[in-house]
């Protein structure tokens, strides 16, 4: 891809506070309009609040600025790790955590998380039991052979990434190479989730405009079973709504849950 986003650029000029804004305000709608969230947050409520993906230690690829995706992982797993490569996405994280003045409000993500999890504790409770669970904010750059260099991780349980590889890649052979470097991060027998969408091009932040990969289903499937993962799940839900704005072009959401070989 020519005008592929490089990472000095991302590092330079991507807005996390732009992105949320863009993205998870919902004032005056509901969380379940959209039609990623609503297909995303269910299918991890379910995933996280059945028992069969648990464990002491979940790693976070490619968090971004947002929390919306740990919030039925913070009850499967003890320890959450966060990474992101952007320093300015891992200082808006930092804010929210220590629960700053001006901090994203999530309530309302929060609040449609519990509805989906049959409301069994409060949003704020929902919310301070995943700060508490989060021990970690680090750098990370799928890239490179240890994502979190200079840090050296035990392997987790779990790794997740949402919407992070299709951003951080300029071509197919590079996506292959950096879930090959996230998989080093991971237990034997542990289990990746990844959600993201299909066939998605580029994606809007504030005035910019981002690259995406466009990656599908059968490519996205033969990457993950040649990284050493037998896919126990896969999820996918087709685009309706043509927004406006035309912020993101995809053509479909996805969730997918492998587990690692032995």
């Amino acid at each position: 891809m020519s005008d592929f986003t490089e990472a000095d650029y991302y590092q330079r000029h991507f807005d996390p506070k732009a992105y949320l804004e863009t993205y998870y305000r919902f004032s005056g709608r509901s969380v379940g309009d959209d039609e990623y969230m609503r297909f995303v947050l269910k299918h991890l409520a379910e995933l996280f609040t059945s028992g069969k993906v648990t464990g002491e230690t979940l790693i976070d690829i490619g968090t971004g600025p947002t929390i919306y995706q740990l919030l039925s992982a913070c009850k499967a797993f003890k320890n959450i790790i966060l990474t992101d490569f952007a320093d300015r996405n891992r200082e808006e994280l930092n804010v929210w955590l220590t629960n700053q003045p001006g901090a994203f409000d999530w309530s309302p993500v929060v609040k449609y998380v519990c509805q989906l999890e049959g409301d069994r504790i409060t949003w704020k409770e929902k919310e301070a039991r995943l700060r508490k669970a989060i021990k970690q904010v680090l750098k990370c750059d799928v890239l490179e052979s240890n994502p979190t260099n200079p840090v050296v991780l035990p392997q987790a349980d779990c790794l997740l990434s949402c919407l992070c590889l299709e951003g951080a890649c300029k071509d197919l052979k590079t996506f292959v190479m950096a879930l090959n470097n996230m998989t080093t991060l991971l237990k034997p027998g542990g289990y990746l989730v990844l959600t993201g969408v299909l066939e998605d091009k580029s994606y809007v932040v504030g005035e910019l405009r981002f690259s995406a990969l466009p990656v599908t289903e059968d490519f996205l499937k033969e990457s993950v079973c040649g990284a050493g993962y037998i896919i126990v799940d896969f999820q996918s839900s087709r685009k309706k709504e043509e927004s406006g704005k035309n912020v993101a072009e995809f053509s479909a959401s996805f969730v997918l849950v492998a587990q690692k070989n032995v």
